[in-house]
């Protein structure tokens, strides 16, 4: 197949997104745009993203951020090959919005749709930047997902572990919450560390050492308030040092909990090209620099897509909807939005009759 340009549509949570992505015929890829227009304001004041306000922003703004997308990169929807957009999961508002605007486009414009999954998108951003090739480790963290996924091809995903609890950003949200921190709590909590001594606090690590490479974070949190409570009043230095001590319990967990991931990879007879870190929480240079030791102990390489590329974004959409397209697997416009859609229910990519879709 000749090389593939594809609009990404993003729209799963509060970040209104689209870009432009070529995927050549070699397998590589570059991104032409990418526009994300951030909801922060609107959702600042209640300390975490309203699903009715994110869905309203995503109406009143996408139709401006996709002519954005297009227009730097020079390009008009008669070029395309395609048009890709988050059908899931996530807030069924906002993904109603982009998975609709898709199919109006692509309908209008007789190209190809992908439904791409928002996870799968995540899993496959480090083949567009680092040149990833399969089999690799996947560890996807998020403020709503965890998981340790063993990923041997485009729509082949075998998690290997998950969380049981709360999800590692969203451990780092709620904690920066319950210490005042200011909204979104995980960053901030990753300052608020920077200053603060680890040890000062004597925190759980749940599940070290269990060979099943899950996670559990609610215990660790809730340690988090209790010490909180102990001292309280809180002063500034008290803060930084619950931060400290919390990311660094956080530090511990992710990386014993990925050995076993790499362990049980090899056990299952795959020899991981590079341990693949994604999602939000990929941004936190802590947990990077943890991870570069653990790959490199583990005869392999760590492969992080730049910050920008790790929250939610169009250009990871729009890969992921290339690489897709490129072996045949289109989507017919009844395809549903959809608030679920676990990445190991992907289905390999399979072509769709053409019949059931806009020529080209």
């Amino acid at each position: 197949m000749s090389d593939l340009l594809l609009l990404g549509i993003e729209t799963t949570c509060d970040e209104t997104a689209a870009a432009v992505v070529r995927r050549r015929e070699d397998g590589s890829g570059s991104i032409l745009s990418n526009i994300v227009l951030s909801q922060f304001d609107e959702h600042a004041a209640y300390g975490g993203v309203v699903p009715e306000i994110a869905a309203r922003a995503h109406v009143e703004v996408l139709d401006d951020v996709i002519a954005r997308a297009l227009r730097a990169a020079g390009v008009t929807l008669a070029d395309l090959n395609g048009i890709a957009a988050a059908a899931g999961p996530g807030l069924i508002g906002g993904v109603i919005v982009g998975l609709t605007t898709a199919k109006a486009l692509a309908l209008a414009a007789r190209k190809p749709l992908v439904a791409v999954n928002h996870l799968e998108a995540h899993a496959l951003t480090a083949r567009l930047t680092d040149s990833v090739p399969f089999p690799y480790l996947l560890l996807l963290v998020s403020g709503g997902h965890t998981q340790l996924v063993c990923v041997t091809g485009v729509g082949r995903y075998e998690k290997l572990g998950g969380t049981i609890d709360d999800a590692i950003g969203e451990a780092f949200d709620k904690t920066g919450k319950m210490l005042g921190l200011p909204y979104p709590g995980g960053p901030a909590v990753e300052r608020a560390a920077l200053g603060g001594d680890p040890n000062r606090f004597a925190l759980p690590r749940p599940l070290l050492g269990r060979p099943e490479p899950n996670f559990s974070l609610s215990g660790l949190k809730t340690a988090v308030r209790l010490e909180a409570l102990r001292i309280a009043p809180l002063s500034d230095h008290d803060v930084e040092d619950l931060c400290a001590g919390f990311q660094a319990a956080i530090v511990d967990v992710v990386t014993d909990r990925v050995r076993y991931g790499l362990r049980a990879m090899r056990e299952r007879g795959h020899a991981p090209s590079a341990l693949v870190l994604a999602g939000g929480v990929g941004a936190n240079q802590a947990v990077r620099r943890a991870l570069h030791k653990v790959a490199a102990d583990g005869g392999t390489r760590l492969a992080v897509p730049p910050p920008e590329l790790c929250t939610d974004n169009g250009a990871m959409i729009a890969w992921a909807g290339a690489e897709r397209l490129a072996l045949g697997r289109r989507d017919g416009l009844e395809f549903s939005p959809r608030a679920r859609w676990p990445l190991a229910e992907v289905d390999a990519a399979q072509p769709v009759p053409a019949a059931t879709l806009p020529a080209a």
